[in-house]
C-alpha cells in the first residue's frame, strides 16, 4: 500500500535564494528571523518534532546559518533538504503548481502600487455588470487591515472593498450578512472574466463578519483561479485511479483540476483535525494535499512574528498525532510555497528556499541535495505512488 501526503506550511521560507536580488529579498529568512526574534525575547523556539526530522539542518543547508536555539546536528529521522523555485514569481499559484510538476515560466499580470490600482475601464465594467453603487479601497493592502479601515463604510453604503497584493490577484471583500455571500461570489465570477485580458491568476472572494470597526474574515473565502496550463501530480494520481484529497485552499489554487474531494477548515488546527480524519480514511495510491494557510494569511503578511512562532509551535506539537496514524508505504513531505518573512519590510511574499522534508515508514533518513526546482517534490511522490512520471522534476528517493 502506497499513500502520499503533502503538508504545506504556507510561506515558511528557509532563507533567500541566489536570485533574491531580482525580487528585492536579499537577506530575507522567514524561519531564521523568527528563531532569532524568539531567542532575543529570552524564549528560544522549540520545534522538537520538525527539528528531529531535519528542519534546522535543511535551513542551514539553504541559508548557511543555524537557526537560533536549534542545536541538533545529526541523527535526523527524515530525508531533508531545501528547494529553489524555477518559476518566475513568488506567488501562491506558482509555488503550488511547481511542486505538482508545472513550473510557471511565463509572467503573471500584476496591478501597480498606485491609488487607484485597478484600471478604470475594469472597475467601470464590473460596476455596470453587478449594479453596486461603487467601490472602496482600490489599492494594495493587507486584507485584515483594509476591512477594518473600510468595513463601516461598506456596511453603510453597500460598496464592496477592492484590493490587491504582490500576488497576481484581484480581491473583493464584503460583509457576509449585510452584502451576502451569494452576491459576493457572483461578483467574483464576473470579475474573473473581466481580468482575463490582464493575465491575472486569481480573483478571491474575501467575506467577513463583525461590526463597528471590528471585523474578521471567515472561512467562506473562495478563489476563482486560472487552471494549471498542463497536467499536474494531482491529475496523474486521479486519472490513474487514486483519490486526491484537497484540504484548505488547495482545490481553489488548482481550479479543482485533478481533485477528487475537498475538505475545508476554519484555521490551521481545524485543518489538522481534518488531516487526521483523512489519514484514517485515505486508501491505496491516494494523495492528500493540505495547505496550512494561517502562517501566510494571519502572520506573514501581517508581519506578526510572535503569532507565526506560536503557530509553528502549535503545529509541531500535534505532529506526533499524525505520525501515529501513518501506515507502511506512506510517504509525507513537509514543505512550503514561498517565503513571507514577518520581519521584512512591507507585507509581501519573499523569494526564499522552501523546506523539503520527507518522512514515513517508506523513507530512509538522509541528507538530500538542494533542488533547483520545487517539482522534484512532485516527481518524488509520483514515483512513490507508481503513477506516470511528471514532465518536470527528478525523483529524489
Amino acid at each position: 500500500m502506497s499513500r502520499a501526503f503533502i503538508l504545506l506550511l504556507d510561506s515558511f521560507g528557509l532563507g533567500a535564494t541566489p536570485d533574491a536580488t531580482t525580487y528585492g529579498d536579499v537577506g530575507a529568512n522567514t524561519f531564521g528571523h523568527i528563531a532569532e526574534w524568539a531567542a532575543k525575547e529570552g524564549k528560544p523556539m522549540s520545534l522538537p518534532n520538525l527539528e528531529r526530522l531535519g528542519l534546522a539542518a535543511a535551513a542551514h543547508k539553504a541559508s548557511g546559518e543555524w537557526a537560533a536555539g536549534f542545536n541538533l546536528r545529526d541523527g535526523f529521522t527524515g530525508a531533508w533538504s531545501a528547494a529553489r523555485e524555477r518559476s518566475t514569481g513568488k506567488d501562491t499559484q506558482s509555488g503550488h503548481w511547481e511542486i505538482a510538476g508545472v513550473p510557471v515560466e511565463f509572467d503573471w499580470g500584476y496591478f501597480p502600487r498606485t491609488v487607484p490600482s485597478f484600471p478604470k475601464e475594469l472597475t467601470d465594467k464590473l460596476q455596470e455588470l453587478t449594479g453596486v453603487p461603487g467601490f472602496l479601497g482600490n489599492c494594495h493592502a493587507s486584507g485584515t487591515d483594509i476591512i477594518n479601515k473600510h468595513g463601516d463604510e461598506h456596511v453603510a453604503t453597500g460598496k464592496p472593498i477592492l484590493y490587491t497584493s504582490s500576488d497576481s490577484v484581484f480581491q473583493i471583500a464584503a460583509h457576509e450578512e449585510h452584502f451576502g455571500l451569494d452576491k459576493l461570489y457572483a461578483m467574483c465570477e464576473a470579475a474573473y472574466e473581466l481580468v482575463k485580458p490582464y493575465n491575472i491568476g486569481r480573483v478571491i472572494a474575501r467575506p467577513f463578519v463583525g461590526a463597528n470597526g471590528d471585523y474578521r474574515r471567515t472561512s467562506n473565502r473562495h478563489d476563482y483561479a486560472v487552471p494549471p496550463p498542463a497536467k499536474t501530480l494531482l491529475d496523474h494520481v486521479k486519472e490513474e485511479g487514486g483519490e486526491v484529497v484537497a484540504l484548505g485552499k488547495i482545490s481553489d489554487i488548482f481550479a479543482a483540476q485533478g481533485v477528487s474531494r475537498v475538505v475545508k477548515g476554519a484555521d490551521n488546527m481545524a485543518l489538522f483535525d481534518a488531516l487526521l480524519k483523512v489519514t484514517d480514511e485515505a486508501g491505496d495510491k491516494s494523495l492528500t494535499f493540505v495547505n496550512f494557510v494561517d502562517f501566510d494569511m494571519l502572520f506573514g503578511h501581517r508581519r506578526d512574528i510572535k503569532g507565526y512562532s506560536n503557530a509553528l509551535h502549535e503545529l509541531d506539537a500535534r505532529l506526533p498525532e499524525f505520525m501515529a496514524k501513518l501506515k507502511e508505504g506512506d510517504m509525507v513531505v513537509v514543505t512550503a510555497d514561498h517565503g513571507c518573512d514577518p520581519s521584512w519590510h512591507g507585507s509581501d511574499h519573499t523569494r526564499e528556499h522552501i523546506p523539503m522534508i520527507f518522512f514515513g515508514p517508506a523513507v530512509k533518513p538522509q541528507e538530500l541535495p538542494i533542488s533547483e526546482t520545487f517539482s522534484d517534490i512532485g516527481a518524488t511522490l509520483a514515483k512513490h505512488l507508481g503513477v506516470t512520471p511528471l514532465s518536470n522534476g527528478t525523483s529524489l528517493l
